[in-house]
């Protein structure tokens, strides 16, 4: 990054001009993130869904990413700058990493996706917004924790849990009902599938699991030891299980009055 910054900066994704244009760009945008921790480390979720407009641009996007080792990215925004930018980051902390021989601490990595989101505010002021959710395992304190950006690139630490992208207000609803600090990791996965059931359940431009194509939400792990991708086989079981409870309670699980 920096070296594009010195040599060639109009090659950087916030640099690039666009052409005056009338309106909104109409660009694929990708939600919604989820993330939540549990006891030794943390879950991040991301549906499949891309709109462009009132259209389904893609309904089997990838959202979610490795940034490396012990750390993943969720993205909501441009689908396409927001890829981008984190092909970006990947590549940032190998190069970190095969420099400096070690790896930057969790807030190191946090830091620098914030520097890298503030670099594209220019596109974010003309409706092209990249917002992730960026998460991982602090090796230093033996626990998982989660980051959300706005589009300035400020940067705050979420506790438990968090959500971004259009379908957030309502899966942080329902995350907020269901989360419990003392969860396994197979609950933290069911917890995060319910809160995008409840999303996709109110917001038109995020997706549940389509059962009839078999495509489900991506749901990753990230404990002490590493990042992990759940297998289809795992995240169908789960979903299918979020569904059947679904066809009995159609709002979902109920949290205790008192």
């Amino acid at each position: 990054m920096d070296f594009l910054s010195d040599h060639a900066p109009e090659q950087l994704p916030g640099s690039r001009p666009l052409p005056p244009v009338e309106g909104a760009v109409q660009a694929p945008h990708g939600t919604t993130i989820v993330a939540a921790t549990f006891a030794g480390g943390v879950v991040l979720a991301g549906d499949r869904r891309a709109t462009m407009g009132n259209v389904i641009a893609q309904r089997d996007i990838e959202k979610v990413f490795p940034a490396d080792e012990h750390s993943a990215v969720g993205i909501a925004g441009t689908a396409g700058l927001a890829v981008e930018m984190v092909k970006l980051f990947q590549l940032e902390l190998e190069h970190f990493e095969k420099v400096e021989g070690s790896t930057l601490s969790l807030e190191g990595k946090a830091n620098r996706l914030s520097t890298m989101i503030r670099g594209n505010l220019g596109m974010a002021m003309q409706g092209l917004a990249v917002v992730p959710l960026f998460a991982g395992f602090d090796q230093d304190r033996g626990a998982g924790r989660i980051f959300s950006y706005d589009v300035t690139g400020g940067r705050s630490e979420e506790l438990g849990f968090a959500g971004v992208g259009s379908g957030s207000v309502f899966a942080r609803g329902s995350l907020k009902k269901l989360y419990r600090e003392e969860m396994t990791q197979e609950q933290a996965a069911t917890v995060v599938l319910q809160a995008l059931y409840d999303a996709a359940d109110d917001d038109s431009a995020t997706g549940g699991p389509d059962m009839t194509r078999r495509i489900y939400p991506v749901v990753v792990t990230i404990t002490e030891d590493g990042y992990r991708r759940l297998g289809e086989e795992e995240v169908s079981g789960l979903a299918q299980t979020v569904h059947d409870g679904r066809l009995r309670l159609p709002n979902g699980p109920q949290a205790p009055v008192s």
